[in-house]
């Protein structure tokens, strides 16, 4: 399949470099970051999830009302919604969107964010239940007949869904750098998400994450597809891009001082698996293979997505083909100036990179 494209969603114009202190959904904002996503090229937003954050299902079906193509990627933990609803909520997009949903499901990890919202299970058992919640939702979406479940995790008796996924189903992506990540996503996912590491330990997950496919029978045409994620910034020239490369450490470093930042400056050393990686990397030196940054990373004690690119528009077009040529068929971008940093990237960095694609084809 062809290389697409993947952004975050923002329901207002708070960013990380200008944070707006409890700022409420801004529909007129939404819809023009939205529509701009659509027009730019982008593939995919996804619509993110967090205890305390806006319900991504009423975001999601906003966007599909006034876009056209674009995927809506629907952030999902299993603790929050019970899966034979979460099926029907799910069809139930992807049948007003015409076939555009997508889900992203979550495990969770932080003990203490699951414990905000009642879940008490320890990390394998989440892993577990991640596993039944993936089946659950499969069988949902295909069955014409009524079943049963019975696990550690659901019971249930009888259910029968007549809300079906446009395409028969809908895609599912899982995450994480941990082995029962790799074993769940390798075996069962459509779509596997990384965050931006460099080369060589992206290559080793790719691997590890192909090989548990392998292991579960799936065929190399039925692997999960690769998703990385980083934060470009990007200028007309390197020297321009490290400047505003290094403006944004510095806010970032300030507005996590000052209480503004997206993590305390107190906060613990993050728990999942994927931040302690980037902060290991992050200890071998600031700049890892051609472009790939790292002090971000430090700034926000590795808090989601938080490897930055950093160079020309040239530059950060060879370096995501770079990871294009290693197996990733999703690339998701966003930067700092949320609105502003999409459209630069659908000006900029998708057409050229397709453009270069597209000759690699030839």
């Amino acid at each position: 399949m062809p290389t697409e494209f993947i952004s975050l969603t923002f329901p207002n114009p708070s960013t990380e470099l200008k944070p707006i202190p409890n700022a409420t959904i801004d529909p007129d904002f939404l819809v023009r970051y939205a529509r701009s996503l659509d027009d730019y090229g982008f593939n995919y937003t996804l619509v993110p999830y967090d205890s305390s954050y806006f319900d991504p299902f009423t975001t999601g079906a906003t966007i599909a009302a006034v876009t056209k193509n674009l995927k809506i990627i629907i952030a999902l933990r299993p603790n929050t919604l019970y899966p034979t609803v979460a099926a029907k909520a799910l069809a139930t997009l992807d049948q007003l969107s015409r076939g555009r949903a997508v889900v992203h499901l979550i495990a969770g990890g932080s003990d203490a964010d699951q414990a905000r919202e009642g879940d008490f299970l320890t990390k394998e058992q989440r892993y577990g239940r991640l596993e039944d919640y993936i089946r659950i939702l499969r069988r949902a979406w295909e069955s014409d007949e009524p079943f049963d479940w019975e696990s550690p995790y659901y019971t249930f008796k009888g259910f029968s869904n007549r809300v079906r996924p446009v395409n028969g189903t809908i895609p599912v992506s899982v995450g994480g750098s941990s082995d029962e990540a790799y074993r769940i996503g390798g075996s069962l996912a459509d779509i596997f998400g990384l965050w931006g590491e460099p080369l060589k330990e992206t290559k080793e997950q790719i691997d590890r994450i192909y090989a548990e496919a392998d292991k579960a029978g799936r065929a190399e045409t039925d692997r999960p597809r690769i998703w990385v994620t980083f934060r470009p910034i990007t200028a007309e020239t390197d020297e321009l891009a490290w400047a505003k490369a290094h403006r944004t450490l510095d806010l970032l470093t300030s507005h996590r001082q000052n209480g503004f930042g997206r993590v305390a400056a107190d906060a613990p050393p993050p728990q999942n698996a994927g931040s302690q990686r980037l902060l290991e990397i992050a200890k071998r030196g600031d700049v890892q293979d051609r472009a790939l940054w790292y002090p971000t990373v430090t700034a926000t004690n590795a808090r989601g997505a938080s490897t930055a690119l950093v160079g020309s528009h040239q530059t950060i077009v060879d370096s995501l083909l770079d990871y294009v040529k290693l197996g990733a068929e999703l690339i998701s971008i966003r930067g700092y100036d949320n609105y502003n940093d999409a459209v630069d990237y659908g000006r900029y960095i998708l057409p050229r990179v397709r453009e270069e694609l597209a000759k690699e084809q030839d």
